[in-house]
């Protein structure tokens, strides 16, 4: 796994971070070669999809627990992910 960006600070300890529900694998997009979801520096409303985690063949939306800003993508399409790890920094 790499390590975090910004001198090793942890992700998941950010006010605005937003983590993963459930292991799985993460997906930026709806489908491979589609537009993702969020970009950084794009405005989000509460309750708008900010990813995919698919788990056990089920795609499942992670929406965005606050109204901001996307500020940071902490995963990579097609990623791995585990329970609890940061995703996105929303702001």
């Amino acid at each position: 796994t790499p390590a975090p960006a910004g001198g090793g600070e942890d992700p998941a300890s950010l006010p605005g971070a937003v983590t993963s529900p459930m292991v799985g694998t993460a997906y930026l997009a709806a489908e491979p070669g589609a537009t993702p979801f969020v970009q950084i520096g794009q405005k989000v409303a509460e309750g708008d999809t900010l990813l995919i985690v698919e788990a056990m063949k089920t795609m499942n939306h992670i929406p965005s627990p606050r109204a901001g800003t996307v500020k940071r993508i902490l995963v990579d399409d097609g990623t791995p992910v585990e329970f609890g790890a940061p995703l996105m920094v929303v702001e």
